[in-house]
């Protein structure tokens, strides 16, 4: 294991996961990150940035390295992220295989480019070659599945394995990334170990396939088994428990907190609000702005609905729409454009 203190930014499929599984083997001090291509990759760049200077004011940090794949950055973000690195005193990495980077990776020495490996077998390659990673070969295969179908080498004999991973981590969508980074990056994480796991037994595509379920359900059961929709629930209602002092907003003296497009609202919203009595209502808003409310017979929420979003519904179950509402892929910008918003249209 490495004491360098990593700072990883990813893809958010597969092949971007499947690079900090395999960082997170070897580096024991590290914060990781994910982006979608466009915006996305500024602001998460700003957040490593962030993170960073902190750590560095903390005296939490030494030798740091920021470490980008599967992510072709601009010219402009390189240049950027250059600049911060060489402020901060941090190593730059990035390890990648999209040709779209071509003119980045001609003006940068630090941006590796090859467009005849994925982006997990660069990586496992490059910690090999950099760290002596893997010594004992226990991640070649599971890094050899997920090269065959991110480069789509259909004849490889581990092609249909990596066919079943490439859904199992698109599909893996019962953490909200934007609220949960965090935790929706363990869960991915551990789906890929399940699939190294697994991954030389007999018939093995069809085995993962068949195991789905049970393994996502894994991740959840904390003590009783359930249902996987309800083990779900449980587990997201207790994130929201454990961080409600950051989730927390307010309409004319209530209290209550904001989930960005958490979903299944009314298990999630009740059962958040039995357990924290001292909250009175629950809010969940999606990217387009539509909004679901809960309430417990504090507060009726139909006419906090009918207020801020022109909608309406049950005093304890209703929605509506924020106009011209602006998101973000920062879950605190969402949530002071959402406060700023409630306020205003409360005051009117």
């Amino acid at each position: 294991m490495t004491k360098q203190h990593l700072y990883h930014l990813s893809h958010i499929d597969l092949d971007g996961y499947g690079c900090q599984y395999l960082s997170a083997k070897q580096f024991t001090q590290a914060h990781f990150y994910n982006a979608n291509y466009g915006p996305e990759v500024r602001a998460r760049l700003e957040e490593i940035v962030a993170q960073l200077e902190r750590d560095i004011f903390l005296d939490k940090t030494r030798n740091a390295l920021i470490l980008i794949t599967d992510l072709n950055l601009t010219t402009k973000e390189g240049h950027y992220i250059e600049r911060e690195a060489a402020r901060l005193g941090a190593t730059l990495q990035l390890l990648d295989h999209h040709a779209t980077g071509a003119s980045a990776a001609e003006k940068f020495d630090w941006y590796l480019l090859d467009t005849n490996r994925s982006a997990t077998l660069i990586t496992y390659d490059w910690l090999q070659e950099t760290y002596g990673f893997d010594t004992q070969g226990q991640y070649a295969k599971i890094t050899k599945a997920i090269n065959a179908v991110d480069i789509w080498l259909d004849q490889d004999s581990l092609f249909g394995y990596g066919k079943v991973m490439l859904g199992m981590i698109s599909g893996a969508r019962e953490i909200n990334r934007i609220m949960f980074p965090e935790q929706d990056r363990l869960f991915k994480i551990s789906l890929i170990e399940a699939g190294r796991e697994r991954i030389d037994t007999e018939d093995a595509p069809i085995l993962l396939d068949d195991s789905l379920h049970q393994i996502k359900k894994s991740f959840f059961i904390e003590e009783e088994n359930d249902t996987k929709d309800n083990l779900v629930a449980f587990y997201v209602t207790r994130l929201l428990t454990q961080q409600k002092q950051r989730l927390e907003i307010s309409y004319k003296g209530y209290r209550g907190i904001l989930g960005y497009n958490v979903g299944n609202t009314s298990i999630i919203g009740n059962t958040f609000l039995v357990e924290n009595s001292e909250m009175d209502f629950y809010m969940d808003v999606n990217y387009r702005g539509n909004f679901s409310l809960r309430s417990n017979d504090k507060l009726d929420v139909s006419l906090m609905a009918a207020e801020i979003g022109n909608g309406g519904g049950h005093p304890n179950a209703s929605g509506g729409k924020i106009k011209d509402y602006k998101d973000s892929f920062v879950y605190a910008e969402v949530r002071t454009f959402v406060q700023n918003y409630i306020h205003k249209m409360s005051m009117e």
